[in-house]
Order: C-alpha cells, then structure tokens, then sequence
C-alpha cells in the first residue's frame, strides 16, 4: 500500500519548524537496522502489551520503545484512588519495563512520521522502522468552545484539568481535596470518549467525598447526552443533595476567566471544576496523514485503521492501537475506548507483526472488552461491562454487551487491574 509522504513535509512544517520545503534531515538515534525493526511509539496499555507479545512471538526482531514520560501510571482505577479509597497502582520505570521486555528506549517525544522513508522523527533524532504501531492515546479539542484563543484553551488546560491523561492526576487529587465548598462543576465530553462511564464513576466518588465530609457544595454535572441509567438513579436517590445532572445539556460556551458555562438552556457559574472537553486521536495522527475522513472529506478526529488487521488503511506497515482508533463497524461504530481493549488490540497487532515477519498471515481475531465500575461508594457497589465482538457473515463487526450488576464487591476490580499489569509489566 502507498504511504502519502506529501502529507509529511506539508504538516511538519509546521510541526517541527516552518517554511520548510523539503523534509529535513535529522540525525539517526540508533545505527540502522541490520534486521528487521518494530518502533512502538506510546507506551500505555496497548504499547507496552504490544512491545510483550511482540518479544515472545517473535524474539528475532529488535523493538524500539519511544516514550517521553519517565514512568507509567494507570488511569484505570484511579478515580478511587483521587478520592483516598485506594493506593495507585500499576506504578513502573519505564527502563525498569523496557528492560524486562527486551526492548531498547527511547526517551524522547516522537513528532513526526515520515512514512515514505519509514522514519519516526523524535526529538532525539530519527529512528528507522519495518513496521510502526502508534499507541499515542487522545488530544483533547478545546475549538468548540474557544475556537483558536490560546489564552483561554491554556487556561482550562491549567486551571482545570479534564483528568483523562496520566499527568493531570496530581493536580487533580489535589483539587478535589482542597475544594472547600460551593459550585464544583463537571462537563461530560460528547461522545466518543476515554472510558464513557468513568465520568460518571468520578461524580460519585467526588458527591461521596463531599457528603462525608459534610462540604457544603453542589456538584453540577453538564451532560450533552441522556446520562446513564445506573448512575442516574444513584445521583437522584443517594446524592441529590450533592449533585445536580444536567442531560441534554450540550456546552455551547466556555469562559475559563470570569468561570461561566453556557448551554443552550441555562448560564452557568462555578468556583471549581473539571473541564471535559471533546477528544480526537493525539497530534501525530494528524501530523502522519492517518486521520479518517468521511464522503464530504470531513475529519473525524479519529485514526483510519483497517477494523480487523489494525493497520492504517493506505499503510500496511503502519498500525494503530487503543484510544486513537476510529470506527471499526457501522453498526456500533467505535470500540470502547479503556485500558483493557487497548491491550486486547496490542495482543493483535502483536500477532499481525510477527506473523508477516514470518511470512504469513494470522487467522483474524477481534477484541474483547472488560470494565469495572462502581455506581456507589456507601454500600459499595460496581457493575463489570464485558463487550465481545464478531465478524458477521456479510463482514461486518457486531457487539454483544453484558452488565453484570454486584452489591457486594470483594476487589474483583484490583484483581483484574493486577493481572493486566502483570500482563504488560512485567518480563514474560
């Protein structure tokens, strides 16, 4: 498949210095592969479990691991933990990991993907690759709401941080713990999204914390869509004195400055919050062409990628995992977007790698999903989401959902979280 290397020097230019007009030259990181090369760029859930099973499918190949961040930390499970119910977990080095996998790391950020010369640009240099999966999650859209103002998108960013990114974790707790009393608002993003009812989950654990306490504030949760129907029984019977849902209630505008919401019924004031705003495939989707349009051309904001080999739809040596992926059937349309489906897909396109590294191709295999949620804090009580997925006779993905509703949780959550981890963490 032709990969389109016009997109590259067009958007890097902007990317890595503008008015460019040839590709510029960056300094190779590693010496050239004398074999075969699989550059894993992102080193979340789908990242690291592809870097795994890539080394025990197929130990001939070198694996380069290009992350920026020092160490990993898991955002599922985690709205517990920001609200003191439990410990953070899942806490790894990456050149502890890197080196239990066998795989070499690249601390770096990767900028740009030259896929005509199978290249990934970082800023330490170029790395080369055979083939490329690209695990680099979300980037959130503030233009519906600022437009291009910088001034106000850095604000929300800052001041109050959506929390679905690992690095806004600190700052998050800390909000929360030290919110004193009065209108903490929340936006729940249009769909799609990280993880759809971990918002929701997050509203509970804070009302909850509130409540105990004995904080006087009102939570005011700003939904575009109906809500969903668990946590919307648990807001109006448990906590509705402590939350106020808002359905239907699409943000119109924002101001991060004077702290206003507006939606198309109702103007809104606030003394804190969590901004969530819509959110796309990260930037080096864009930035490498690998970015799905519909018929009128329109950008969806999500990764192109073919719905069961995982690659990019005009690059068959270019793969996309987990939240970046865009629809994969016209019938349910997106994946869900968590931790546990971004491992599934990282298992795939292991398979898919080594298979064509051996020469052959693996019988298809699609995904399966697992979430834990809790609906309430006292009692506790959590629901598991289980989502599997088949190939029709005409071709087509369908799902299957199931809701599995417990009143009495007895740390089934953290055991599914420790043997992930144990899945991607540690050396095979």
């Amino acid at each position: 498949m032709k990969s389109s290397g016009r997109r590259y020097f067009l958007s890097a230019g902007l990317a890595l210095g503008a008015g460019w007009i040839t590709r510029p030259a960056f300094a190779d990181i590693l010496p050239r592969s004398s074999g075969r090369r699989v550059v894993i760029v992102g080193g979340g859930w789908g990242g690291l479990t592809a870097a795994r099973h890539l080394r025990e499918l197929a130990p001939e190949l070198e694996i380069v691991l290009v992350e920026r961040n020092a160490a990993f930390r898991s955002l599922p499970l985690s709205n517990k933990w920001l609200v003191g119910l439990d410990r953070e977990r899942g806490l790894a080095t990456y050149a502890d990991t890197a080196r239990s996998l066998g795989c070499t790391l690249i601390s770096a950020d990767a900028t740009a993907v030259d896929r005509d010369r199978r290249r990934v640009i970082t800023t330490q240099g170029a790395i080369d690759y055979d083939w490329l999966v690209l695990a680099v999650g979300i980037r959130y859209d503030y233009t519906p709401w600022f437009g291009d103002d910088r001034r106000a998108i850095l604000e929300a960013r800052q001041k109050y941080p959506a929390g679905f990114v690992a690095d806004e974790l600190d700052q998050l707790k800390q909000k929360i713990a030290d919110f004193k009393g009065g209108d903490f608002v929340m936006t729940i993003p249009p769909s799609p999204y990280r993880c759809p009812p971990a918002p929701y989950e997050r509203a509970v654990m804070i009302a909850w914390m509130f409540k105990q306490r004995g904080i006087k504030a009102r939570l005011i949760v700003v939904d575009p869509g109906p809500g969903m129907q668990a946590f919307n029984r648990v807001f109006a019977d448990r906590y509705e004195d402590q939350i106020v849902h808002l359905t239907h209630a699409a943000v119109k505008s924002v101001d991060p400055f004077k702290k206003t919401i507006t939606t198309e019924f109702d103007a809104l004031s606030f003394d804190d919050g969590i901004l969530m705003p819509s959110q796309q495939a990260a930037d080096l989707i864009w930035q490498a062409g690998l970015v799905e349009r519909g018929a009128d051309g329109a950008a969806s904001g999500w990764g192109a990628v073919d719905p069961v080999r995982l690659h990019a739809i005009d690059d068959d040596r270019v793969f996309l995992i987990g939240d970046l992926v865009g629809k994969v059937s016209s019938l349910f349309g997106h994946y869900p977007k968590s931790g546990h489906l971004a491992n599934q897909l990282g298992r795939i396109v292991a398979r898919e790698i080594a298979g064509r590294a051996q020469g052959k191709l693996p019988e298809p295999q699609l995904p399966q999903s697992v979430c834990h949620v809790f609906t309430d804090v006292a009692p506790m009580e959590r629901v598991r989401i289980d989502a599997s997925f088949r190939i029709r006779g005409d071709g087509v993905i369908s799902q299957t959902v199931r809701q599995h509703f417990d009143p009495q949780p007895r740390g089934e959550d953290v055991e599914w979280a420790e043997s992930m981890y144990a899945d991607f963490l540690k050396k095979p």
